[in-house]
């Protein structure tokens, strides 16, 4: 029989909600989602399993789709031979956690498109990322891989089954063997400070070589490392890094944001998606470097950034959407690409001059089709002086050249975006916001913490507790601990720019939630998803950070910080708990444990309990709020005592208690270490108290 081509073929991937799967509907592979109807189906044919696991925004996946999966000859291979699943990790983040350790222990290496291969019932025994249609650059052609399978599991099913098994025993003995007798120490902070600058690119910035990807939680550690040590190579890695890709390709210089990483050391090309997480966490990244240092270029950036997200990442109902594709029009990045003649058909002589000088828009260009990836090649004073102007007009001249572009561009085609919303980045962004308010004081940011956190709140709780994803009116899946984590941080960061007891208040519940479905009694720590999915062949925790700061290290800093707001000493006990749990991985691998390490800083700090007692929009008031957020002080938390919000509304909040305003004026209260310096009425003194000491002391 003739098999039906892509066009007319609907496989049950056309039921999702997933814009990754709905990618993969009219494909000839007869995929079958994530669940029991497909495991079901494999044990009844005596089938193996191929597992395909991407995102909607992987370039890779969508090579490997349109070269294997829209195939008819691929498509035959796999419907006769195999069972198909395909997961959107965005979705499945467990599943993808299980596998990707599988592949990785396999293959020592991993990465998107996933390619797993597993008996019925489910136990992975070979692996891979993407496969070509034909033998290339060492890899093996796809449906080589599909047929040697395929035969090995008709004449040597007994290898496979050892394989499985194997593998599956090394999956459930983990990686490292538990720590929890040792107390956790500076020693720790100072050993990651360490690894992180063996690793360190002096000449372009960043950590290793390429691909390179930003490393937002190693930059927040080595910026609260500084604060803590005055280290200054610290900061100096910090300011290196930030500079260069503030000037690179990976930076969107006419629409704002960052792309997902760079494919060469000097970061020049990038691949071009944009990730809502990668976003949130390096606006973050920019807005306390502003307050550590004062660079103006790092508050442009944060700005840019935030904007950005406001402008194409946000609903109409105020969630953010999850990524931006990398491709447009057939080409990877062609989006943000231009050649001379596009410049010059925009702009008049002196502008287009000015900007192929300052951007490097070649003749010959540095990208596909002689096209051009904007970076700074000369700095603005540089590339004025060739034009033959002064600075200042340069400066105007490149804010009317960027509105010009970007106009030109919006006309393009864009990018598809994947527009489902998740709560773990949705709590990366709601912080990203508050933080960027914090440090910026534009109040859109706030609104924007605001309006996400309520969106959350309302479409991603049910009455078992958080959901992971909502598309299309529907939620969906069982939150995972980073969705936990993530956004309880969120509303953390959010109490402290508003000042909404609500906010603290369900982060609260959220986290006794987080304790309850996550908390491994036996040794401490967090698993990463919820007991009773009998799907996954092991529940684990999450180790590393990787492109996300890692959950256990999120949530064990929230449990330090609620603490510090409500007094309850459990939380730190087990706050505690889990850092010992991964001490003896951190003294193995301290480079991939910032995130912890930044949990060990605010534990050890000791942190400042600080309170601004007086009314929320009084001058004074905001004064004092000014003197806190100024500058960049990691270890603290912060609580407003404003006698107007009732006293059932904060009686959540123990830090508050016999705080008030002397003589009426706003008036801040600091302690440490259950010592209180006497209150001040001085927005100088109190700034004094957070940061003695000259900067760079």
């Amino acid at each position: 029989m003739e098999q039906p081509t892509a066009t007319e073929h609907k496989n049950r991937l056309s039921l999702e909600k997933s814009p990754y799967l709905l990618q993969h509907a009219d494909n000839p592979v007869d995929w079958y989602p994530w669940g029991e109807e497909a495991f079901g189906k494999a044990r009844r044919e005596d089938k193996p399993i191929f597992l395909s696991i991407g995102y909607s925004t992987c370039h890779w996946c969508h090579v490997m789709e349109h070269e294997s999966f829209e195939d008819p000859e691929t498509a035959q291979l796999l419907n006769r031979h195999f069972v198909s699943i395909k997961v959107d990790r965005e979705e499945r983040p467990d599943v993808d956690q299980v596998y990707m350790a599988a592949v990785q222990s396999m293959t020592g290496q991993g990465g998107w498109p996933l390619s797993a291969f597993l008996t019925p019932d489910l136990k992975p025994f070979f692996g891979g990322t993407y496969f070509p249609p034909e033998d290339r650059a060492g890899l093996p052609a796809f449906r080589t891989v599909l047929e040697k399978i395929a035969d090995a599991w008709q004449n040597r099913r007994s290898e496979i089954q050892k394989a499985g098994a194997e593998i599956l025993e090394h999956l459930r003995r983990g990686e490292f063997a538990a720590e929890t007798r040792v107390p956790v120490s500076r020693e720790l902070i100072e050993k990651a400070y360490r690894a992180l600058g063996a690793n360190f690119d002096a000449q372009y910035g960043g950590f290793g070589s390429a691909p390179k990807f930003p490393q937002a939680t190693a930059l927040h550690l080595l910026m609260r490392h500084y604060v803590a040590s005055r280290h200054g190579h610290a900061l100096d890695m910090v300011k290196k890094t930030l500079d260069e890709m503030a000037s690179s390709g990976i930076y969107d210089h006419i629409g704002g944001g960052f792309h997902r990483y760079a494919v060469d050391a000097r970061w020049l090309v990038p691949h071009f998606e944009k990730m809502l997480y990668d976003n949130a966490l390096l606006a973050r990244t920019y807005a306390e470097a502003y307050q550590l240092t004062g660079e103006q270029m790092c508050a442009r950036v944060a700005r840019e950034t935030l904007e950005y997200a406001l402008r194409d990442m946000t609903s109409q109902e105020g969630a953010f959407h999850s990524a931006e594709d990398a491709d447009s029009e057939g080409e990877e990045g062609r989006f943000y690409t231009w050649t001379q003649d596009e410049i010059r058909a925009i702009l008049d002589d002196q502008d287009a001059r000015l900007a192929m000088l300052h951007y490097g828009v070649s003749k010959e260009g540095n990208s596909e089709g002689g096209r051009s990836i904007l970076h700074v090649v000369f700095p603005l004073k540089g590339a004025a002086r060739e034009v033959g102007i002064p600075v200042p007009e340069a400066e105007k001249a490149i804010d009317r050249i960027r509105g010009a572009l970007f106009e030109a561009r919006s006309k393009r085609r864009r990018p598809d975006r994947d527009d489902k919303v998740l709560t773990a980045w949705n709590g990366l962004m709601i912080s990203a916001m508050a933080v960027g308010f914090q440090a910026l004081g534009d109040a859109r940011f706030l609104d924007a913490a605001r309006a996400s956190a309520r969106f959350v709140l309302k479409h991603l709780k049910s009455d078992s507790g958080l959901l992971r994803r909502y598309r299309e009116g529907e939620a969906a899946f069982p939150a995972y601990l980073d969705d936990y984590a993530f956004l309880i941080a969120g509303l953390t960061d959010l109490y402290e720019s508003d000042f909404d007891p609500a906010w603290l208040k369900e982060a609260l519940r959220l986290n006794s939630e987080m304790l309850e479905k996550f908390w491994d009694e036996e040794e401490g720590g967090f698993f990463y998803s919820q007991a009773g999915d009998e799907s996954l062949i092991v529940r684990s925790k999450e180790v590393y950070d990787g492109s996300l700061p890692s959950a256990n290290a999120v949530a064990a800093l929230n449990l330090l910080r609620l603490s510090e707001f409500t007094g309850d000493k459990v939380l730190r006990s087990r706050a505690e708990q889990t850092l010992r749990f991964f001490r003896g991985a951190m003294e193995k691998a301290p480079a991939a444990f910032a995130g912890m390490a930044a949990a060990v800083d605010f534990m050890l700090g000791p942190p400042k309990e600080i309170v601004i007692a007086g009314s929320a929009d009084s001058p004074d008031t905001r004064e004092m709020l000014g003197a806190v957020r100024r500058r960049f002080y990691p270890n603290k938390v912060v609580a407003l005592m404003d006698r107007r919000i009732p006293q059932e509304a904060r009686s959540h909040i123990l830090l508050l208690v016999g705080k008030r305003a002397i003589r009426g004026k706003a008036t801040a209260y600091v302690c440490q270490d259950f010592v209180c310096r006497r209150p001040t009425l001085e927005p100088a003194e109190l700034e004094a108290a957070l940061h003695p000491g000259p900067e760079g002391s």
